[in-house]
């Protein structure tokens, strides 16, 4: 089949690859964002995506909008459109320009987890467990029928970052089941159990300050999801104002007795590591960065740099 493939995010290449390299398909053009300045030097970036597609000889185009592309989309006469990770919604005129359906891949158990962060939620939840979803796409913000779903298993160490390289290495496998599905047709179609629904938006930096109020499983939970985007921090007191330090990974101290109020230093030596008091139990900052410093273990930040026992984190 002649496929039309629209993503931009880094999760959506090894689908792209994958399309690039079976011999069942054709990947006739590939749709992607705008170049972007990215880096210190604000260095105009393709993303990577186009760098793949240009590559393999593939024809792209990178539409401010993609509403306002249709004709150019028409142009590459395309059976199905894959998109994934793409960042615009489509309109019902683009929606309509494959021959035989429109399908995305999504990162998550659908109806879970709707919109930009699925990934991050699925740990921040606690869940053993997510997927990738194969849907045929409608107007609405991943409220599309399903066509399929393949589970993946979250491990007590998985980050954002691990788990997001499981589903994107997973994604394969569900789109090939997929286009077989919609090559032999008519191809399942479930509607999604929209009373179960829930939604996750963009994240934002702001998003991983860290609040002691929270239990310390809450907040464990919470660096794990948002490492390395958007990450955590916390602030520590300074001579003229709080200083932010970036929290990379943590772990839960078991069976931890009353603690103080929240936020409080309970350990800052080498030895025992740099320890807080949460809401409910104990976190032990395993992995820490001062601003403009390195990644360092908690113990080794705690000899080049003291924390006061007793101080409170902001």
């Amino acid at each position: 089949m002649r496929i039309l493939f629209i993503g931009t995010g880094y999760i959506g290449l090894p689908s792209l690859e994958w399309l690039l390299y079976t011999p069942k398909h054709q990947v006739v053009g590939v749709v992607t964002q705008p170049d972007k300045p990215a880096g210190r030097k604000l260095v105009l970036t393709p993303p990577l995506v186009k760098v793949r597609a240009l590559a393999a000889g593939i024809p792209v185009i990178q539409p401010v909008k993609i509403r306002n592309a249709v004709e150019e989309l028409k142009a590459f006469n395309a059976d199905v459109v894959v998109v994934v990770a793409y960042g615009q919604i489509l309109s019902r005129e683009v929606l309509d320009v494959p021959k035989l359906a429109c399908l995305n891949i999504h990162a998550s158990l659908l109806p879970k987890y709707r919109g930009a962060s699925p990934i991050q939620a699925a740990i921040r939840a606690g869940d053993e467990q997510t997927g990738v979803t194969i849907m045929h796409m409608d107007e609405g913000l991943d409220t599309g029928d399903i066509l399929l779903m393949d589970r993946v298993t979250i491990d007590p160490t998985d980050t954002g970052g691990t788990l997001h390289d499981k589903l994107a290495l997973a994604a394969p496998a569900s789109l090939e089941e997929a286009l077989d599905l919609i090559d032999s047709g008519p191809a399942p179609r479930k509607a999604q159990e929209n009373q179960f629904a829930s939604h996750c938006g963009k994240l934002k930096r702001e998003d991983g300050r860290l609040d002691w109020t929270k239990s310390a499983r809450e907040l464990e939970l919470l660096i794990r999801a948002y490492n390395p985007w958007p990450g955590t921090f916390t602030l520590l007191p300074g001579t003229d104002k709080p200083v932010p330090l970036k929290v990379h990974r943590a772990r839960v101290i078991p069976d931890a007795e009353a603690c103080p109020a929240p936020g409080t230093v309970v350990s800052s030596d080498p030895k025992t590591g740099l320890i807080i008091a949460c809401g409910e139990g104990l976190l032990s900052l395993e992995e820490v960065q001062s601003e403009g410093g390195k990644r360092l273990p908690a113990a080794d930040f705690l000899r080049g740099k003291g924390v006061e026992t007793g101080v409170v984190l902001g």
